[in-house]
């Protein structure tokens, strides 16, 4: 009977021992997360302060701005050392509290040394904190403050898919009142563009002037009137009426590649950021572009659809250059709000060699930024 009553003196006296040494290391542990908090908020508020300053001696920030980011970054960092210190102290009234009330604290054998520092231990229930690597909050706003830099810097210049369409014909002579006159159908001739093109400022610093360039593969489109077709007559393309069939349809189709330059002018609000930074955005209000075009014809056909004198469907393709200029270069300019606008496009160089018939074509013109 005494030795089982000694046994288990000894073992509560082990009990207690390991309670008390498990309570004073847990103790430790929170008293050296508080110090690593309070090092890691104060050394980061730092590397912020010189970062203010070294913008500031470029020039980048005025000193009134520069002075108030300091502030605002120290108010910041303060907060997150009262809260992240709350909840260690926290966390210690909880445990001086089981310690009082005879709850044993202890550690999970599974937890290895290197993490011991940062886990908690209350009764069967284990913590476990991260913050080696400083708090969730700071790490999202480095995140954030790095990409802003980055698409500040990045945004000098910007890529648009553009598509256009419309309706096609031709001037003589350079005569605007040659279209009433014109051989062609004016709502039955289309063009289409679709095209990729890049948009630079001119200046570092935002600004409303850009230049716009890229390239762009456009289809246009002539209807004849009067039962008319294209007929090539040696080094000349002349316009003859069809004598035997009536002709559904004669159309004659020309593709090229261009290569649009403009300059434009977008009136889009500029975005301020609390940093005193400021970045330009597009597309976002009036846009008005004015310039040319180069391009490289790279086909045409002229499609004739009839009845023939048997009655039967014809629809013939001819495929030829028809005397076409192969290189072209003309004017173009557009006009709209956001990613709409009203475009025309008129050629410099004739349609046809010797000739003074030149396209013009105007339509609806979306820029997708």
């Amino acid at each position: 009977m005494k030795r089982i009553l000694l046994i288990l003196v000894l073992f509560c006296t082990t009990i207690a021992q390991s309670q008390e040494k498990t309570f004073e290391k847990e103790v430790s542990k929170i008293s050296k997360r508080i110090e690593r908090i309070t090092k890691q908020q104060k050394d980061s508020l730092k590397a912020k302060v010189i970062n203010i300053d070294k913008r500031f001696e470029k020039g980048e920030l005025k000193k009134e701005t520069a002075e108030n980011l300091k502030k605002e970054v120290a108010v910041y960092h303060a907060r997150r050392i009262e809260s992240l210190v709350g909840e260690q102290e926290r966390l210690l009234q909880l445990l001086v509290q089981d310690k009082t009330n005879g709850k044993i604290a202890s550690s999970d054998e599974s937890i290895t040394n290197e993490d011991e520092d940062n886990t908690f231990s209350i009764g069967n229930k284990v913590f476990k904190l991260n913050i080696s690597e400083g708090d969730l909050e700071e790490r999202n706003e480095r995140r954030e403050r790095r990409w802003k830099n980055k698409n500040k810097k990045q945004r000098s210049t910007t890529t648009q898919f553009v598509f256009a369409m419309g309706v096609n014909n031709v001037l003589t002579n350079d005569k605007l009142s040659s279209l009433e006159d014109s051989e062609y159908k004016f709502w039955q001739s289309h063009f289409y563009e679709l095209g990729w093109t890049w948009k630079t400022r001119f200046n570092k610093k935002p600004s409303k002037l850009y230049f716009k360039y890229g390239f762009s593969f456009l289809w246009n489109n002539l209807r004849l009137k009067d039962n008319q077709q294209h007929v090539k007559n040696g080094n000349t393309t002349i316009l003859a009426t069809r004598i035997d069939e009536v002709l559904s349809e004669s159309r004659l189709r020309h593709v090229q590649m261009n290569f649009p330059m403009h300059l434009e002018w977008d009136f889009s609000k500029n975005k301020t950021y609390k940093d005193g930074r400021v970045r330009d955005r597009t597309n976002n209000s009036v846009r008005f572009g004015i310039g040319g075009f180069v391009g490289v014809k790279l086909g045409t056909r002229q499609y004739l659809e009839y009845v023939d004198l048997n009655g039967v469907d014809v629809k013939e393709v001819q495929k030829d250059n028809f005397n076409m200029n192969t290189i072209n270069y003309g004017l173009s300019s557009y006009l709209g709000y956001k990613n709409t606008s009203f475009y025309v496009k008129y050629d410099l160089n004739p349609l046809f060699k010797d000739t003074e018939t030149r396209n013009i074509s105007m339509g609806i013109r979306f820029d997708f930024n």
